[in-house]
C-alpha cells in the first residue's frame, strides 16, 4: 500500500513510534527514525518486518530544536525525495502541581510535545501539497480530550496538538493531504511498565495486580491499548479508504473519554 513513499516518525526508537515505524514498514514505505533510544536496535526491529524494498533510515535531530528538525527534513529529502507520510510522535512528560511546575519544564513539554509538530509540518507539506498527496498524522493523547491533575504541559501540549491538527485539516481540505491525531490511553511502554513495577513494589502487589489498579482509574476496559494497535490505525489514516477522515482526533483510550 505505501511502496516507494516515505515514512518519517519522530520519537520512534521505541513504545509507540516504534510500533508504528513498524506497521509502515510492512506496508512497504521507507523509514526514518528519529529518537534519544537505541537507534541500531530500533532500526533492526524496523528493517526485520519491513516489505521488500523498504529502506531504514534514522536522523538523530533534538526534537527541541528548530534548527536540527530543518536538518532532518532536508537530509530526508535528499535521501529518499520527499516525505509523504509524517507521524509526530515524539513526547515527553513532566508531573508535579502547577505551583510547583518549574519553567524549564513546562518549556520542554511544550517545545517537544507541540512545537516539534508544528516545525515538521511546516516543513514537509510543500512537497506533499505539491504530490497532492499527503498524511500528517499526530501522536496526541486521551489528555489532548479530557484532563488530569499535575499535567498541566502535557495536557495542555496536547490539547493544542488537536487543536493544531484541525487547522492543518482544514487548510489542506481540498487537497490529497490529510491530517489526522491518534489519542491514546494507557499503552503498556517501557515507561508504563515501569510505573506499573513500582506500583506493585510500593503497595505489595503482583504484576497482575498493579497493571489493574493503573488502569482502573482511568480506563473502563481494564486493558492496555498496544503500539500495534496504533500502528494499525496509522495503517488505516494512509489507507484510500481514509482519504476523508480530516481533522479527526481519534481516541483508542478502552473507554476513558467516555465518561
Amino acid at each position: 500500500m505505501l511502496a516507494n513513499k516515505t515514512a518519517l516518525v519522530t520519537g520512534s526508537t521505541s513504545g509507540i513510534g516504534l510500533g508504528i515505524a513498524k506497521a509502515l514498514a510492512q506496508q512497504g514505505a521507507h523509514l526514518v527514525l528519529n529518537g534519544f533510544g537505541d537507534a541500531q536496535a530500533a532500526c533492526a526491529e524496523v528493517a526485520a518486518v519491513a516489505a521488500p524494498g523498504a529502506r531504514v533510515s534514522y536522523q538523530g535531530a533534538d526534537m527541541s530544536q528548530p534548527q536540527q528538525i530543518e536538518a532532518m527534513l532536508r537530509a530526508a529529502a535528499a535521501e529518499f525525495g520527499r516525505i509523504d507520510v509524517l507521524v509526530n510522535n515524539a513526547g515527553i512528560q513532566h508531573v508535579a502541581p502547577i505551583e510547583d511546575f518549574a519553567p524549564e519544564r513546562w518549556d520542554a513539554v511544550l517545545a517537544i510535545n507541540l512545537s516539534s509538530a508544528f516545525h515538521t509540518t511546516r516543513l514537509a507539506l510543500p512537497a506533499m501539497k505539491a504530490a497532492n498527496w499527503g498524511r500528517i498524522i499526530n501522536v496526541a493523547s486521551v489528555h489532548g480530550l479530557v484532563a488530569s491533575a499535575y499535567k498541566a504541559a502535557y495536557v495542555a501540549s496536547k490539547h493544542a496538538l488537536v487543536g493544531l491538527t484541525k487547522v492543518v485539516a482544514l487548510e489542506t481540505a481540498t487537497t490529497g493531504v490529510t491530517c489526522n491525531a491518534i489519542c491514546p490511553g494507557w499503552v503498556l511502554t517501557p515507561l508504563v511498565q515501569k510505573q506499573v513495577d513500582e506500583r506493585a513494589a510500593a503497595l505489595g502487589l503482583s504484576n497482575a495486580e498493579a497493571t489493574k489498579h493503573l488502569l482502573c482509574e482511568k480506563e473502563p476496559s481494564l486493558q492496555f491499548t498496544t503500539p500495534e494497535e496504533l500502528g494499525a490505525l496509522a495503517v488505516f489514516f494512509c489507507s484510500a479508504a481514509a482519504a476523508n477522515v480530516r481533522g479527526a482526533a481519534w481516541n483508542m483510550d478502552g473507554g476513558w473519554a467516555a465518561q
